[in-house]
Formats: C-alpha cells, sequence, structure tokens
C-alpha cells in the first residue's frame, strides 16, 4: 500500500489569469487567489496546483517564462507569493508549482544572449541549427502548427522551438543549463513550496543529430513526436534532479508526459525509479480526436468501451507498482461536461457522474477551476473574442487552406484551450464577480445561472457534491488504496468498477448516457449492496437491485463489507 500525504490529497488546478481579480485590471491575480482561499478550504481540497506565475511577457499564458526567481507583474509580487504561500500553509492546504523546463521565453536573460551572437558563452543554452536547403534545419512539426524552427536573421542560424516560436527549448544537452535549472528548483524549495508539476518535461531530450522525421505524404512538416517524447535520456537527466534537489524535501511531483501508455510511465514513477510521483497520461483525451497533437481539432465520436479500456490499463498495470493522477479537465482540454457528459439538459446529473468516476478511482483526483460548480465549455461567436494561441494559430492556418469559417469555429467551439480559460463564475454580478474591470477573456454568459455563490447555497448543488466525495476519500482508506477490478467491460453505456482493500470492498456504478439501461450484475456482488456512500439521484422505494434501471448519467457508490 505504501501509504503517501499526496497519494491521499486531492489537487485543485488554478488558472491563475482565469481565477480572481483584486484590483479591476481584468486579470486575475495572487491576492485573488488568496481572497478565495476559504472557499477553496471549505471544498476539502489539500493540494493547490497554480499555473505559471513567473516573470513573463505572456505570449503562452504565463509557460513563456523570463525570470523564473520573479513573479508577473499583472500576478503581484514576491510579498503576495510570500503571503499566499503562508496562507495556504496555515489553513493545512499545500501549494504545488507549475514549472516549465523544456523552454523559456525568447525574452529570458538567457536567450537574450544566446541570439546575440553565435560566440557568445549563453549560445549553447538552446539548440542552434543551420539551414538545410533553404530551409529549416529537419521537418519536425510544432505542437501549435507549422515548423518547430524559427530562423534568426541576426546569426543566420534556427533555433528550435517545440511550441510557439516565443518559447524557444534549453539544451538539456549543456551541464550548464543544468545546474542553473537545479540551482533555480532548489531555491523554490527553500521558499517552502511543497512539490512542481513539470510541464512538458517528457520533451527535454530530442533525437541526437536531428534527422528528418518519415514523410510518406511529402508535406512541409511532419508530427514527428518520436523524435522529440520521452527518449530514454529524459529518465538519467530526472534521476539527476531527484538525487541532487527533489530528494532532499517531503514534497510531491507530478509530470506531462504525452504519447505514452502505463507500461513507459512506469519509467517514470515506477517505485524505485528516483523520478516522479505521478505523470498525466493522454490516452483518453485523444478519444474524440482524429489523432495526438494537431490532430486533436479533428472531432469524432468517442465511446465508452474505449474510455474502460484505456482507464482499467492504467487503474491495473500501476496498481502497487506506481500511481495514477486521474483527470478530465484541465487548462489545456475542454470543460469535462461539455465534453463527457451533457452540458445542455444534463449539466448537474452527468456533472457529479463524472466527479464521481475519477475520484473513485486509484489515484489522485485533481480538480481542474470551475468543475466544481459545472462551469461549460463557450462557443464565442467570432474569432476576435479568442486568446489562446493556439486556436488562433488554428484558425490562421485554416482560413489559407480555404477551410470554411463555420467548420473552423464548430472545431474551436469543441476544443479550444480557452473552454477551459475563461474566468471562474463566483456570482451573478457583471462579469460573473471575476472583476470590476473589463477581463482579459470573455466570461461564458451562462454565469447567471452557473456560479460559485449560487452553488454553495444549494446544498443539492454540484459544489456539494465534490465536497462529500472529497470528504469520503479522506474516511475510506479502501476508496485510495483499494484494488480496482472492472465489471462489464463490454457494456456500452454503464461504467462499474470495484475497488477492494482488505474486507472492505467499493462499487461504483455510473451511466455514461442520458439513456436508461438497466444493469444487472452478479450475485456475488448483490448478496450484499452494501452502505450507499454517495449518489447523484434519491434512491428509487422498492428497487430491484438485481435488474437496476439507472436514470440519465446516474452514480452510485456502494460500501460493501467482505466476509
Amino acid at each position: 500500500m505504501n501509504p503517501k500525504w499526496w497519494k491521499e490529497s486531492v489537487v485543485y488546478q488554478i488558472y491563475p489569469i482565469s481565477f480572481m481579480d483584486s484590483n479591476g485590471d481584468g486579470v486575475g491575480d495572487l491576492r485573488g487567489i488568496i481572497s478565495k482561499l476559504d472557499y477553496l478550504q471549505e471544498l476539502g481540497v489539500d493540494v493547490i496546483w497554480v499555473c505559471p506565475i513567473y516573470k513573463s511577457p505572456n505570449h503562452d499564458n504565463g509557460y513563456d517564462i523570463s525570470d523564473y526567481c520573479d513573479i508577473m507583474k499583472e500576478f503581484g509580487t514576491m510579498d503576495d507569493f510570500d503571503r499566499l504561500l503562508r496562507d495556504m500553509h496555515s489553513r493545512g492546504m499545500k501549494l504545488m508549482m507549475d514549472l516549465v523546463l523544456n523552454h523559456t521565453s525568447h525574452q529570458h536573460a538567457w536567450f537574450v544572449e544566446s541570439r546575440s551572437s553565435k560566440d557568445n558563452p549563453k549560445r549553447d543554452f538552446y539548440i542552434w541549427k543551420k539551414g538545410k536547403n533553404g530551409g529549416p534545419p529537419n521537418n519536425w512539426e510544432s505542437y501549435f502548427s507549422g515548423s518547430v524552427w524559427e530562423h534568426d536573421p541576426h546569426t543566420d542560424e534556427y533555433y528550435l522551438h517545440l511550441y510557439s516560436k516565443y518559447q524557444p527549448d534549453l539544451n538539456w544537452e549543456n551541464p550548464v543549463v543544468i545546474d542553473k535549472l537545479h540551482e533555480m528548483v532548489q531555491w523554490w524549495l527553500k521558499k517552502g513550496v511543497d512539490g512542481f508539476r513539470f510541464d512538458a518535461i517528457a520533451h527535454i531530450v530530442k533525437t541526437m543529430g536531428y534527422p528528418d522525421a518519415h514523410n510518406p505524404h511529402g508535406t512541409q512538416t511532419v508530427r514527428a513526436y518520436e523524435m522529440f517524447s520521452n527518449l530514454e535520456n529524459v529518465h538519467t537527466l530526472l534521476q539527476n534532479l531527484h538525487d541532487k534537489v527533489l530528494y532532499f524535501y517531503d514534497i510531491m511531483t507530478v509530470g506531462e508526459t504525452s504519447g505514452l501508455g502505463p507500461e513507459q510511465a512506469l519509467d517514470y514513477v515506477g517505485d524505485g525509479r528516483r523520478e516522479l510521483n505521478m505523470t498525466f497520461q493522454f490516452e483518453h483525451m485523444f478519444l474524440d480526436a482524429a489523432s495526438a497533437g494537431s490532430g486533436k481539432w479533428d472531432v469524432v465520436p468517442w465511446n465508452l468501451i474505449d474510455l474502460k479500456k484505456i482507464i482499467t490499463n492504467w487503474q491495473v498495470v500501476l496498481h502497487n507498482r506506481g500511481w495514477n493522477a486521474n483527470y478530465l479537465c484541465n487548462h489545456d482540454q475542454p470543460r469535462s461536461v461539455s465534453r463527457f457528459g451533457n452540458d445542455l439538459f444534463y449539466r448537474i446529473p452527468s456533472a457529479k457522474m463524472l466527479a464521481t468516476f475519477t475520484h473513485m478511482l486509484e489515484g489522485t483526483p485533481y480538480v481542474y477551476q470551475g468543475e466544481e460548480i459545472g462551469m461549460t465549455n463557450v462557443a464565442f461567436e467570432s474569432i476576435d473574442n479568442y486568446r489562446d494561441v493556439e486556436t488562433l494559430n488554428y484558425y490562421e492556418e485554416k482560413r489559407k487552406n480555404g477551410v470554411p469559417e463555420e467548420q473552423i469555429m464548430a472545431a474551436i467551439h469543441k476544443k479550444s484551450r480557452d473552454n477551459a480559460r475563461t474566468p471562474m463564475q463566483w456570482d451573478n454580478s457583471n462579469d460573473g464577480g471575476f472583476t470590476t474591470g473589463d477581463p482579459w477573456l470573455k466570461v461564458n454568459s451562462n454565469y447567471m445561472e452557473i456560479n460559485a455563490a449560487h452553488a454553495v447555497k444549494d446544498p443539492d448543488s454540484i459544489y456539494h457534491y465534490y465536497k462529500n466525495l472529497i470528504a469520503l476519500r479522506k474516511k475510506h482508506k479502501v476508496i485510495v488504496y483499494g484494488e480496482y477490478e472492472l465489471l462489464q467491460p463490454d457494456d456500452t453505456e454503464i461504467y462499474v468498477y470495484t475497488r477492494t482493500l482488505e474486507d472492505q470492498r467499493v462499487l461504483v456504478i455510473l451511466n455514461f448516457f442520458e439513456r436508461e439501461p438497466i444493469m444487472e450484475l452478479p450475485q456475488e456482488i448483490l448478496t450484499s449492496p452494501g452502505e450507499l456512500l454517495i449518489s447523484n439521484y434519491e434512491p428509487q422505494k422498492d428497487e430491484d437491485l438485481s435488474r437496476l434501471k439507472l436514470r440519465p448519467y446516474e452514480a452510485r457508490v456502494y460500501l460493501q463489507r467482505l466476509s
């Protein structure tokens, strides 16, 4: 079982620019977060993961860092940060920083020096190459579309950027860079932070020689993820970071590692690997996409059988060998209730069902801001209302290729990262109580109906359902450490699984759709249905559990005693 505090925690993710604005400039800030700590404490969360707050020109909402040891002026000061950390710790909550080690901003002092001349001492802090045949050094495609290479006229060479051209990749083959990054990580740990989410950590190593990727269709660029994702030396570098820095602090670490399955994940999180506590996997995030990466915009229907296979594989492979990070939404993904639930007619029951799903799995649950009140996707009519660089790049590329505006916007409405980035809806006042000024990104127009103030007052709200789920996790060890088993794997509508620890078993019943299927469970499960811990509907009188008719998006959790 190997108990750890981070296994027993629930994490709440804050996207600071959109969380709460304290000074009326339309941008969320650290004092805004401080003002809402009581709300988060009442919800019951243990760890707050704050997306990047470092100094940044903000081309990618803080993921382009220009100074690792300073605070973005729009968010406040280092004094504000120190107060935030103190106030969280005084409430028994921990702070997990979001740290980008793969790249910096093009305005970082290191890169300013690096691009100044070919013989600058910091030239090798980044990845510079000569062009080939009058074009970029190779055919790799950026995550934000286009080439990963940007030409610099001053030195007539190209620098590599897996993301935006404003986010040049650091050169992890340079030991001086590694030492500088280790020093910076330790600086934050000495301040007292409780952990890190390492952004894009799987990409810090690139294929030696930077060869062209296989290109059977002769396109200008290729999704060459195998050239810069999860390569073997990533593990050597992470073990080095762990042994020299992380090992000396009681913290939690989670890595953003796309493009792998659970067996590969064990290379990062397996017991004794000395790397990370958990990773974010993305297999279930591509269930409704034609392919990974930029293929996310080509939306396809998802099905429950595939979701069961993915989740079950991760649950089974990592049990007693590693640890899962369970989520359905974050700052890079659409709102979970709009994607996997029904945000029109069954928003409340489907949001509760999805919450039950993630909180009853083995692993640490992650709640993204607004998920606990059932916030939904947004559908702005004009591209002018969007701010996400990935979305804007996609729009421009498709327009150039002659794709109809209506088709482009339909994909954006489903998959834009701005779906999750619209400001938090606190109450029914102007702009949802997020700001007294003009918000940096428009607030979803449904804030009059969907807001935290209303949810807190309503005992039957999604908010209170989350609160109850979190409390159950703290009360019952079987929910944290119990072994997962899938039942009825071929059912296309109902997801049923158990969690078993010693003489206790939790039975989780989830109807993922609006139809009302009949559920029949094995006799050994039904012999003693046990105590109903939580459900998103009131149980019906005289119901027959051997043939239970489930209501739309119904969720039930039973605690059973085993003889």
